[in-house]
């Protein structure tokens, strides 16, 4: 009965595969509950000094 063994290899590698996906997931969830956060009010450095609206013209 070849197709039982292959069936349960896939089974295991399958249920190997969701827990290395639940191991990287709780990662990042401790990764990022570690991670500083911006207090209220503080800009965000990615876009500090950018002002909204029309551009002036370039000066060449």
């Amino acid at each position: 009965m070849q197709g039982r063994s292959t069936k349960r290899q896939k089974e295991l590698a399958r249920q190997q595969h969701q827990r290395e996906k639940e191991a990287k997931k709780n990662e990042r969830a401790k990764e990022k509950s570690e991670r500083p956060t911006r207090g209220v009010g503080e800009e965000d450095p990615d876009i500090a000094g950018i002002i909204p609206g029309p551009q002036p013209p370039l000066e060449y």
